[in-house]
């Protein structure tokens, strides 16, 4: 199996202008090992997130969250839809969360000044499941609360069409740093493709992760992630699309809030028109009636030039004649 290993998997923007990392053809399964968003910084709860402590934060951005890639897919050209599957995530035996002043909605805050006053670094023990791995493992919050693994990659996307983009701050319909909890094993991705192989990149997985991830940082940690590709030809949607074993998802991202929301909504009203027959006033009229519509919040934390990340979600039995896109 091609893999890209760790050592590898320290790139640190989009940029079309890289040279591939791997070569890999559609539906051939492959393995990219994947550092932490810290690149390995933080080991127990003595690390702290002292800025000037830590490697690459005399750079701005900061030189975190690493990516590994670009992945060149055959036969995948301009205008075609890259459908990621992910199909396996192990994660590490620990992961790690980091808070301290001015990191964070808190990182200031007079009234929590337990959070503004010092730097705290928490470290997760992971203990494997049932399968003897992490796989379907538990996270130890602390000796009294824990909750299963439930992994997925915080950051992924191909090449931007024209700029190029850190992988801390860039988010696009391209991908980026988005930490979508939907970004799963079992689910597929649909990603529009602005160069030739689309020029794929992957890291920054999380244990686990709450609504809006709001202090910032979830549950960090290293992962070995095994995907595979599909190529739809000739056809590019206008954001990223997911598809789950029982709904439909759009995305994006934007500030403030209500806009990523209104624009995840209508992207989603056009993939119901596009795909599944629906009228243009039935699109607008189901999703304000229909209690299944959802919106998920992804990220919505205040930190640099982050974006709010929305998702539209509609539960695919209300679909006729169901196709991915």
């Amino acid at each position: 199996m091609k893999k890209i290993l760790r050592e590898q998997a320290r790139k640190f923007a989009f940029n079309f202008m890289d040279e591939p990392q791997l070569w890999v053809k559609p539906g051939e399964l492959f393995e990219i090992e994947t550092w932490d968003a810290a690149s390995g910084f933080f080991k127990t709860e003595e690390d702290k997130a002292i800025p000037a402590n830590r490697p690459g934060f005399d750079r701005y951005p900061p030189l975190a969250n690493p990516i590994a890639g670009p992945v060149f897919i055959e036969g995948l050209e301009r205008g075609d839809t890259l459908v990621v599957n992910i199909q396996e995530i192990e994660v590490a035996q620990t992961s790690w969360i980091a808070v301290g002043p001015n990191r964070g909605p808190l990182g200031d805050s007079y009234r929590w000044s337990d959070i503004a006053g010092e730097y705290s670094t928490k470290i997760f023990k992971h203990s494997p499941g049932p399968g003897g791995t992490t796989m379907d493992g538990t996270l130890h919050f602390n000796d009294q609360i824990s909750w299963p693994i439930t992994p997925f990659v915080g950051t992924l996307g191909v090449a931007p069409d024209r700029d190029v983009c850190n992988s801390l701050e860039g988010q696009g319909d391209w991908g980026g740093n988005l930490d979508v909890r939907d970004f799963k094993p079992g689910n597929k991705i649909f990603l529009p493709v602005y160069h030739e192989g689309g020029l794929f990149y992957l890291g920054d997985v999380h244990a686990s992760q709450g609504d809006t991830e709001y202090t910032g940082t979830a549950a960090e940690t290293q992962a070995r992630v095994r995907i595979s590709f599909e190529i739809i030809k000739g056809k590019r949607p206008q954001g990223i699309r997911i598809e789950t074993p029982d709904s439909i998802i759009t995305l994006h991202a934007y500030r403030p809030l209500e806009e990523a929301v209104h624009q995840a909504t209508v992207f989603m009203m056009d993939w119901l028109v596009s795909t599944y027959g629906f009228s243009q006033v039935d699109a607008y009229c189901f999703v304000s009636t229909c209690p299944d519509f959802r919106i998920n919040v992804y990220q919505m934390c205040k930190i640099g030039k982050l974006n709010y990340v929305a998702g539209a979600e509609v539960l695919k039995k209300y679909l006729p004649n169901i196709r991915t896109i």
